[in-house]
């Protein structure tokens, strides 16, 4: 997979939102002078396929509560969600999935899907109540039966598009 690097990123920070060693990251990118990264500038992610292969995307609109399950760029399901409460806003912005995770227990409910920016991710609720409302400290929750449907058809390395 290609990561562009956004102002203010860092190879430590791109490392630990990927959750790959910083090590294989400069592994998979010979020509990358890692004293020297700017804005703009690509870089590969080893371990990851490249989203634009994949035929799903992930579309979430904040405001309106609501997950999109786009295949082949149109819709094929939606789904309502929670999102980030007051001063824990959910991060807008493009990620990937990069991992999956069943029953991690807790408030994350029976399936946890983590975005490529650390501490993020899809998850489903042991409050179904909260969905449609902007109570999370960032992730995105889902009713559990969404979230492991939503698991089961996407495979990692799908691009998730988070805007207002």
């Amino acid at each position: 997979m290609i990561h562009t690097i956004k102002t203010g990123e860092t190879l430590s920070q791109i490392s630990r939102d990927y959750r790959t060693p910083l090590a294989a990251l400069i592994q998979a990118n010979p020509t990358l002078d890692p004293d020297l990264i700017y804005p703009g500038q690509k870089m590969t992610i080893p371990g990851l396929p490249d989203p634009d292969t994949l035929p799903y995307q992930i579309d979430i609109s904040v405001n309106n509560r609501q997950l999109k399950l786009l295949r082949q760029g149109a819709v094929a399901k939606q789904y309502p969600i929670a999102v980030g409460r007051i001063l824990h806003g959910t991060p807008v912005g493009v990620f990937v999935i990069i991992n999956k995770a069943p029953n991690p227990g807790g408030p994350f409910g029976t399936m946890w899907m983590s975005l490529s920016k650390q501490h993020y991710g899809i998850h489903g609720t042991n409050d179904p109540s909260s969905i449609g409302k902007a109570v999370s400290k960032g992730c995105v929750r889902m009713y559990n039966q969404d979230v492991e449907e939503l698991a089961s058809m996407i495979p990692i390395g799908t691009r998730v598009s988070i805007h207002p």
